[in-house]
């Protein structure tokens, strides 16, 4: 019988480009220290943003 955990028991991050907060994802484990962006839609508009400023 496999265990589960409560999603509040995950780890947390707060996302760099909309500064909400994730949770971890089974698919982030080998990289979650390197995980910035909470989607990839987060992680395209950070792009975009730098051009918008300068």
């Amino acid at each position: 019988m496999t265990r589960h955990r409560k999603k509040s028991d995950l780890p947390q991050k707060t996302c760099a480009t909309c500064g909400l907060p994730f949770t971890w994802r089974k698919k982030w484990a080998k990289v979650w220290d390197e995980v910035r962006y909470c989607s990839e839609r987060c992680r395209r508009e950070k792009s975009n943003k730098a051009v918008r400023r300068s």
